[in-house]
């Protein structure tokens, strides 16, 4: 028997997703997993293109993090034309950096989580949206999206724009910083730092209460992965530094700067989505992993901010470390808020920030690999550039990617717990949902192509198709 249900509003997710959830004659679950229907073009898009224009053309990849590919573009140049950016450079890079991050982090906490945290998992889909959040709480929702607000104007003031930033380039940045831009870029560092203090217990308790009201969210939803993060001598650093990955145990496995990354990151296809799935290892022995704020917190020992490494030990102590619950990538989403917070104010702060900002840069043909921290976990870009500057090999690993195969696992969870002859079909739009959204998917940077964000998920029990629950599909 076939039948559709169709469930408005457009999922919060960014990208267009279904889901397969496969059982056996018997009702046992087989398999489930995210289908990707978007081509993955971008990289070939890149080949013929003129090297320098990389910071240009990647940050169009997506409108949700442009300043990560931006950065990571940017670092790619320096290590292909084989100079190191001024000082100055490096801290307005990972300034704009940190701004990036406060916008998207709140973005992702208080617009796409927010509405499950707030109002409720059990919420009507009708109002569990941020207008919803704005009707419930409109305190914190002007906190939060003021907050936001100041991350994105940090990037613009520091990026020339706040969508697609254009001023980081090979060898550096293409302005001094003045006083009067030093001036408001305290300003507002300031005030975000008072308002990330103020939401962050709010957030926490919302996450708890939810955590109280479904039981099942700590003691099923538990996906033990290996960790990928950048740190510099044990501290956490977006910008820079060392690629680590520790295993369950929280133990190093491999550690290596991010033009070795083709040795310990395998990418593979998969014959039913466009997204290509990445694990972490060395020759066969490859593992499952997670990239993004929880998996940061694994993978290195400090934030090296005073605020965020006390609310690391509260977590720490809470619920242990490593972290492997998928829910709890929300709480290690506000410290990193937090920390984000903290670190611009170092930034800011620091001296070389008024010196010399770029170096001449000579192409003369070879590889270059630059790596930073997005929101949703490491990016790497790897180009190999000819003699004329002309890119003739591109190859971008972005987080969602290296998170799908923990995605896949949670979907299977979430199917096992509110599918297998149990449920109605709302709860299981709202278990998979939100077992997505942990993780902040961003499939249009995962495929590099543009698209409406509905759900699907189809139900096929012993090869035929039972039935196909859908939201925000036309």
């Amino acid at each position: 028997m076939n039948n559709t249900i169709t469930i408005d509003p457009v999922t919060r997710i960014e990208g267009h997703a279904r889901v397969f959830i496969n059982i056996d004659a018997s009702g046992m679950l087989e398999k489930a997993g995210l289908v990707v229907n978007e081509l993955r073009g971008f990289e070939k898009i890149l080949i013929g293109m003129e090297a320098d224009r990389m910071p240009l053309i990647t940050g169009r990849i997506c409108g949700v993090c442009p300043t990560a590919h931006h950065l990571a573009a940017s670092r790619a140049l320096d290590d292909a034309a084989g100079v190191q950016a001024p000082p100055a450079a490096h801290i307005l890079r990972e300034l704009m950096l940190m701004g990036h991050m406060i916008h998207s982090h709140c973005l992702s906490l208080f617009v796409l989580q927010g509405p499950d945290l707030i109002l409720g998992l059990d919420a009507d889909p009708a109002i569990r949206n941020i207008v919803g959040v704005v009707k419930a709480a409109p305190d914190a929702a002007k906190k939060a999206l003021r907050c936001r607000a100041i991350g994105q104007q940090i990037n613009e003031l520091i990026g020339g724009r706040g969508t697609h930033p254009v001023t980081s380039v090979a060898g550096g940045i293409t302005f001094r910083m003045e006083q009067g831009m030093k001036k408001q870029l305290e300003a507002w560092i300031d005030e975000a730092l008072v308002l990330v203090q103020e939401l962050a217990p709010l957030l926490k308790t919302l996450l708890l209460k939810q955590l109280e009201l479904h039981p099942a969210l700590l003691s099923s939803w538990l996906t033990p992965a290996w960790s990928a993060g950048t740190q510099t001598h044990g501290t956490l650093n977006l910008y820079q530094g060392n690629i680590r990955i520790v295993d369950e145990q929280g133990s190093t496995r491999h550690e290596f700067t991010a033009d070795r990354y083709d040795r310990y990151l395998k990418e593979s296809v998969l014959d039913w989505s466009y997204m290509k799935q990445v694990h972490a290892g060395d020759g066969n022995d490859l593992h499952v992993y997670r990239v993004g704020p929880m998996a940061r917190f694994n993978a290195s020992e400090r934030y090296g901010t005073p605020i965020a490494d006390a609310e690391a030990e509260q977590f720490a102590n809470t619920f242990g470390r490593p972290a492997h619950n998928t829910i709890l990538q929300i709480y290690a989403r506000v410290i990193e808020l937090i920390y984000a917070a903290e670190r611009a104010k170092q930034l800011v702060s620091d001296r070389a920030i008024d010196g010399e900002t770029r170096i001449p840069v000579t192409f003369r043909g070879g590889r270059g690999v630059g790596h930073v921290e997005a929101p949703r976990g490491t990016l790497i870009h790897d180009y190999d550039i000819d003699a004329n500057g002309i890119i003739r090999a591109a190859n971008l690993i972005v987080a969602t990617q290296q998170n799908y195969a923990a995605i896949n696992e949670t979907i299977a969870q979430a199917a096992n717990d509110f599918v297998i002859g149990k449920r109605s079909d709302e709860t299981l739009l709202n278990a998979v949902e939100f077992s997505i959204r942990c993780y902040d998917p961003c499939l249009s940077c995962a495929t590099h192509a543009m698209g409406p964000m509905p759900l699907e998920i189809i139900i096929a029990r012993a090869g035929t198709i039972e039935r196909t629950v859908s939201r925000g599909i036309q």
